[in-house]
């Protein structure tokens, strides 16, 4: 390990355009954090496949998620970047992970019974795809596989590296083995990035309101206007307040791109009303998203250039880790990776 450095993974599904969501509470931290930590951050193209996708879709997706991931400042030379697909460990060890789980462990989680709810038919559960409910496994292998310290999520991903922690503990009581356990890490600000019709409910890349999101490679001046649609209420008072979703998202979004805390935003938009608030917010959000999508557009035709290093040394490591659990369960007498 680098330096004796603590080891990060991370990842972002691509199933949509990413969103002002997934840099303030995901990307950003990793960019801060690459410095502290030995990273590995990869495009999650295997998660990507849990839910129908058209192919086409999904390859622009996972291509301009590794261009954006570069734009928003991950560093190449302090991180290990890399398509989840070009590590075939990622797969295998996904199924061993699997028959360590239970279908009871699967079905509690709480994007599962969300998720599921949704698209479940009137017959029951034979529309819902499988991949809907394995998916967790899939996650848990791509942190035992790097056998991570610290795991950066929002607070909706928590629960998954609860699961993760649990079956690493399993497969090292039954193997004999000496995996991880991982600690989430949840940033103080801007863990939760709301909806911008909707603030009761987080922003999504998978939203179909566009108005809804601000997504990376939105224009510039589109987001801007979407900002000073934003829902916030008829008070027009601005403080910190559960009570105040619209106007507590607004502060949070600043504060993350300004870099300052929540209560900081709200003593400085304390004396101000909402149009001052969301005029103020849409400028940085703007000034943001022309600084990255300038950065982007560099290097999404480099793509393809820059992908194989990591992969190389992401599959070194995580053979490691893999071929430590097949010879536990009695598969791999000898390395063969």
């Amino acid at each position: 390990m680098e330096q004796n450095k603590k080891r990060l993974i991370s990842g972002i599904t691509s199933t949509g355009k990413l969103t002002l969501a997934n840099y303030i509470g995901a990307i950003k931290n990793m960019v801060q954090l690459q410095d502290k930590y030995e990273s590995y951050i990869f495009i999650a193209d295997l998660h990507a496949l849990t839910l129908p996708i058209e192919p086409k879709v999904l390859e622009e997706n996972r291509k301009n998620i590794f261009a954006l991931y570069l734009a928003c400042g991950i560093d190449l030379n302090k991180t290990t970047l890399f398509f989840q697909s070009d590590v075939m460990a990622h797969g295998l060890m996904n199924w061993l992970v699997l028959t360590s789980t239970t279908i009871g462990e699967l079905s509690r989680m709480t994007q599962f019974k969300d998720k599921s709810q949704k698209i479940k038919s009137p017959n029951g559960m034979d529309t819902i795809p499988s991949g809907l409910l394995m998916y967790p496994t899939l996650m848990v292998a791509d942190i035992l596989l790097y056998n991570a310290d610290i795991i950066p999520v929002g607070i909706d991903q928590k629960q998954h590296v609860e699961l993760t922690r649990n079956i690493a503990q399993r497969l090292n009581n039954k193997y004999k083995l000496d995996f991880k356990l991982p600690e989430p890490f949840i940033p103080k600000v801007g863990a939760k990035i709301m909806s911008l019709v909707d603030p009761t409910k987080k922003m999504s890349k998978s939203d179909q309101n566009e108005k809804a999101s601000i997504y990376l490679l939105d224009d510039p001046e589109v987001a801007y206007k979407k900002i000073l649609k934003a829902v916030t209420d008829s008070e027009n008072k601005i403080y910190i307040s559960e009570d105040k979703p619209g106007i507590t998202n607004l502060l949070t979004i600043y504060s993350a791109l300004k870099n300052i805390s929540l209560e900081e935003s709200e003593k400085l938009f304390n004396d101000k009303n909402y149009g001052e608030l969301k005029i103020a917010v849409a400028e940085v959000v703007k000034e943001f998203l022309i600084d990255i999508q300038n950065k982007y557009k560099i290097y999404y035709d480099q793509v393809f250039k820059l992908k194989d290093k990591g992969a190389k040394k992401a599959s070194e490591v995580a053979n490691k880790q893999l071929t430590k659990l097949m010879k536990g369960m009695g598969l791999n007498n000898e390395s063969k990776f």
